[in-house]
């Protein structure tokens, strides 16, 4: 009876048409496939566990696999394309599949070593293609039911991102597939840094989306990526809407995270922001870094308050190592020739006037005062153009 309801299942399987480069490809209605989403030490297990010459299948069961792996419908649609999959891939590919043709599992080696030479989309698919016919196997033929390992699917998602697939890549981080591919923070981060790479915030919100789709929990490496991401494109809604986001989920920010966060409200002249900032910074963090310390007499400056400034300044010198102190003399340079313009720029028209005689006034005053301290500044204050 077993054998019969577990050939049925797999005659479902076989009808059921494939679309590898559909979304529909996820969310195909077959319960006797899917594999709970599990996490197992035996996931992917050694070649030799299981290599045996011949493995014994029932009847029709054997059959059954037989017809899936001699199923031609994705190669000949690559073949059919132009360029189509790289002859190292295709290679693998084949050697795989008559290896699960013969009902014998193929070597680990020979998976692993398709994801490393994949080199273009249809490598990728080819990929896709093999993993989805041996989770068939593991089940069928070796009674595994468990998802392909993290570490096994963290390195497909590298591969897909790394030839621009990234539409297979999105996909590994489902927990309900039909490739038996575990979905993971490391697989997201993957995404996430491509989408750094090419300031794509669309592939950012995909990914983000699909993260709280798939009860992947947020991480600090993630939105140390998110946030850098809105920083260089420049947008601090998106930033802080983030950031919050985060921090309301209990995340632990990195130091990077605050250096971002700091300097980005002192860019545009947002001093309500950076003290919330910097509130939450404090609570998590004993000392400054360069940049927070500096974004606070930025901070100070903007609210009129340089002799505060100085103090800021000095103490950041103080907790500072030797090594990285001569950076706080580059950083008041470009506090005086860069910051200073363009935080005026950045302020609403009826405002640029009066910030900027404010700074004309305050700066020197600052750097006076750090003069009157001892402190040895080499510092050009007819850069001061504003």
């Amino acid at each position: 009876m077993q054998v019969a309801s577990k050939a049925r299942g797999l005659v479902r399987v076989l009808r059921t048409p494939t679309f590898l480069n559909s979304d529909r490809f996820l969310s195909l209605d077959i319960p006797s496939i899917e594999a709970p989403y599990h996490s197992s030490r035996q996931q992917w297990r050694p070649h030799s566990a299981f290599s045996a010459p011949s493995l014994p299948f029932p009847g029709m069961i054997g059959r059954r696999i037989e017809q899936l792996c001699s199923m031609s419908t994705a190669t000949e649609s690559l073949s059919s394309m132009e360029g189509g999959p790289t002859e190292a891939a295709k290679e693998l590919y084949d050697k795989m599949l008559s290896s699960v043709t013969a009902k014998t599992m193929p070597p680990n080696a020979w998976l692993w070593s398709l994801i490393e030479k994949c080199a273009n989309h249809e490598d990728i698919e080819l990929l896709f293609d093999i993993v989805h016919k041996l989770r068939l196997f593991r089940q069928y033929a070796l009674r595994i039911y468990e998802n392909f390992n993290c570490h096994l699917c963290q390195e497909i998602a590298r591969a897909c991102v790394r030839v621009g697939a990234l539409d297979f890549g999105k996909k590994t981080l489902w927990k309900h597939n039909i490739y038996g591919t575990t979905p993971s923070i490391a697989s997201a981060h993957h995404l996430l840094l491509y989408a750094r790479e090419h300031n794509d915030i669309k592939l950012m919100a995909e990914v983000l989306k699909l993260l709280r789709r798939n009860d992947l929990p947020y991480q600090a490496g993630t939105a140390d990526i998110v946030c850098s991401i809105c920083y260089n494109v420049d947008n601090w809604k998106l930033f802080y809407t983030h950031a919050k986001r985060y921090i309301k989920a209990g995340v632990k920010l990195r130091q990077t995270t605050f250096d971002m966060g700091m300097e980005f409200a002192s860019r545009i002249g947002n001093t309500k922001s950076l003290w919330k900032i910097e509130k939450l910074r404090s609570d998590m963090m004993k000392k400054h870094s360069l940049t927070t310390g500096l974004s606070c007499a930025k901070g100070f400056l903007l609210e009129r308050k340089p002799d505060i400034a100085v103090t800021m300044i000095q103490i950041l010198i103080q907790d500072l190592p030797e090594a990285k102190r001569a950076g706080v003399m580059v950083e008041l340079q470009k506090l005086i020739n860069e910051w200073s313009l363009e935080v005026v720029k950045r302020q609403k028209e009826k405002n640029r006037k009066a910030l900027a005689a404010a700074l004309r006034t305050d700066i020197p005053i600052m750097v006076s005062g750090l003069q009157n301290m001892g402190l040895k500044l080499n510092i050009n204050m007819e850069e001061l153009a504003l």
